[in-house]
This record gives C-alpha cells, sequence and structure tokens, in this order.
C-alpha cells in the first residue's frame, strides 16, 4: 500500500456555530496544487452526532427511517442511526438506495444499481430521511426522491447531508446539514469516510472541470 505525502502550509483555526474547527493546507506529494482539509475525523464525528440530535428533535415519535444514497450516504445513514440509538435506545432501520437509474444525466450502471438498492421494510406513510455525503445541484436527490416512488408513498422525505456545497440546479434543499462550504464550480468536494477510503476526511480540491461526478 503506498504512502501520501505532503507538506503542511499552515493550519488555520475558523469559528463556527459549534466552536472552532482547523483549516488545513496541504501540498500533495504529486503536484503543486495546495487542497485543503476542511473536516478531519473528529468533526466528521461531531457533525455526525449533532446531525442525529437535529433529527431526533424534528422527530419525536421516532417514527422515521434512514435511506442512505450509494455509497458513502449509506455508511453515514448507518452511523447517524448508531448515534440515536446511544442516545434513544433505538435503533432505526436504514436502507440503501442507489438513484442512478433515475437521474437524467446519467443512464448507465444498470446492474450495480439494482445490486445497490435495498429497503427491506415498508416506507408507506412513513417519514424518509434521505442522507447522502454531499450536495450540489441537487439531482442526485430528486433521482432519489423519485426511486422511493417505486417502493411507496412516504408520508414526508426530509434530507440530511454531511456537506452542502452550493450551486443548486434544482429547487433542493438539505434539513439537516454538517457542514455548509462555500465553494466554486472549478473546486471539488472530496469526502472519505473509514468504510471505503480508510480515513474520515473532507477535502476541497481545486480542480478546473471537476463538475463531473458532483451531486
Amino acid at each position: 500500500m503506498g504512502r501520501v505525502i505532503c507538506n503542511v502550509t499552515s493550519v488555520n483555526p475558523l469559528p463556527s456555530r459549534w466552536g472552532f474547527f482547523f483549516e488545513t493546507k496541504i501540498r500533495s506529494f504529486s503536484g503543486d496544487t495546495l487542497n485543503k482539509i476542511l473536516m478531519d475525523v473528529s468533526t466528521v464525528k461531531r457533525s455526525l452526532e449533532r446531525i442525529a440530535h437535529e433529527i431526533i428533535e424534528g422527530n419525536r415519535d421516532m417514527g422515521f427511517i434512514l435511506v442512505g444514497i450509494h455509497t458513502r450516504g449509506v455508511y453515514l445513514a448507518q452511523r447517524i442511526s448508531t448515534n440515536i440509538a446511544k442516545y434513544e435506545g433505538y435503533r432505526i432501520p436504514v436502507g440503501k438506495l442507489d438513484p442512478v437509474l433515475y437521474r437524467d444525466d446519467k443512464k448507465t450502471q444498470l446492474l450495480s444499481s439494482l445490486k445497490s438498492s435495498q429497503l427491506d421494510f415498508d416506507i408507506n406513510e412513513k417519514t424518509i430521511i434521505l442522507v447522502d455525503d454531499v450536495l450540489y445541484t441537487g439531482r442526485t436527490i430528486r433521482a432519489s426522491m423519485e426511486a422511493l416512488l417505486s417502493y411507496g408513498r412516504a408520508k414526508v422525505v426530509q434530507v440530511a447531508v454531511l456537506i452542502d456545497r452550493g450551486h443548486r440546479e434544482l429547487p433542493v434543499r438539505a434539513d439537516y446539514v454538517g457542514k455548509n462550504i462555500p465553494t466554486t464550480k472549478d473546486e471539488k468536494v472530496k469526502v472519505k469516510v473509514m468504510e471505503v477510503d480508510g480515513v474520515d476526511l473532507v477535502e476541497l480540491l481545486p480542480e478546473a472541470g471537476s463538475i463531473k461526478g458532483q451531486k
């Protein structure tokens, strides 16, 4: 397994609603581009804990279901469910959904999508909370709402995301947000989670043409 070598150029304490987090600028070993680490393992953990508290406060009857959007949204939803169980003593069901077939800009990966969706419960007249890593154009959330219709008619659909980076192309908003990050369209927000990437990290990559693959 290869090593990632970088030089830390600055560490800046930045105020937030929940205290301070540290923005770290690094220079990657492979090039001259400066990447910003916006969230590390501790800030990701605190954000998911806060989202869990806010979900509980907004749904006191606890009659909701978490549905993670493939891929990293599934693991974030599972962590939120674990946090809620820790606070309330009740584990919220977690489903997973791959809405790629319902996107208006992606019509491939049929087999992958069929294998990646799993909702083993009745969603009719239930509150569904869609969980994803990054909210960008809003097209993934729109597609996810359409995909849910194939499983039933939810009473309410809410949205929880770790990162909201702005630049919406559709009238979609998140009900629960870990962090709002101002970006340009030429930048890319990269969320890494331990279950997939071996680390919890949010980076801002100033890569031209990075709109592809964002949500």
